[in-house]
């Protein structure tokens, strides 16, 4: 679709800019390493991903948004077949999405192999702006099938996709940026949106902490399958940020690409 790389980018580097520089002036929590080097390789993880999707769609050309306007041409989907209003179509089309991602989120960790991949994102011992991008490749591109084939089920328009998109990708740093947000504030986002102090909680390294918490944008489907966790067990002071072993290794990206197919 025309201009959506342009779209997309200038979101995500204008939120990028707007969460990195909210939580270097209100943290909500100290760092346990230098963000340098921890910024490095999130960001390195970020390009790779980005290059791996590149070479994605030299053999699969209609990744997401490609996908969509193909179904849309052809037929495809269950929305391409009903005369509903376009809008209401897209809204729905958005909920799909993002419960979809919530419901990935949540087999991630209970599959031992892909838990092997999405441990990548998992070992980051200090959670900011960056860890909402730090995912291995492979996940990556394994998202992006499940999401092509939805859409080919679905039938979504082209621009519900870009939507769900720009708000994944928004939602997502917003949730993992490290910002202290007033008690209050927190309490009445975290009723439609997935907030840092919610999430954060999703990053402990306690197993029935980090087994909650899934959402990435809707708080909704956390509430309504019992995967919530309103605070950490000890208070977020108390909580421990990592996988339950800890040491300066996530901070490398030799080892955050290898991490799936070491035996630890």
């Amino acid at each position: 679709m025309e201009n959506e790389l342009v779209i997309r980018l200038g979101v995500f580097t204008g939120l990028f800019l707007l969460f990195a520089g909210l939580e270097t002036l209100w943290p909500k929590r100290q760092r346990t390493q230098p963000r340098s080097r921890r910024w490095l390789t999130n960001m390195a993880l970020i390009v790779i991903d980005s290059l791996a999707l590149r070479a994605m769609a030299i053999g699969i050309p209609a990744l997401a948004v490609g996908a969509a306007i193909d179904a849309s041409m052809n037929g495809y989907g269950l929305f391409n077949k009903l005369t509903w209003n376009p809008w209401l179509e897209g809204i729905l089309a958005i909920l799909i999405f993002d419960f979809a991602i919530w419901f990935q989120h949540l087999v991630t960790h209970k599959v031992p192999l892909l838990w092997r991949l999405h441990r990548v994102h998992h070992a980051d011992r200090d959670i900011d702006v960056t860890t909402a991008m730090r995912f291995h490749p492979i996940e990556i591109l394994l998202s992006m099938l499940l999401k092509i084939g939805l859409v080919y089920l679905i039938g979504p328009a082209a621009w519900a996709m870009i939507a769900f998109e720009v708000i994944l990708n928004g939602t997502a740093m917003f949730n993992h940026a490290n910002i202290a947000l007033p008690a209050w504030l927190d309490a009445l986002i975290r009723k439609v949106l997935v907030t840092p102090d919610m999430h954060r909680i999703h990053h402990s390294t306690k197993r029935i902490e980090h087994d909650s918490n899934y959402g990435f944008s809707l708080s909704v489907w956390d509430k309504l399958f019992g995967t919530y966790t309103a605070t950490p067990d000890g208070g977020e002071e108390n909580m421990t940020i990592g996988l339950q072993w800890q040491d300066d290794r996530p901070s490398r990206l030799s080892w955050a690409l290898f991490l799936p197919f070491a035996k630890k």
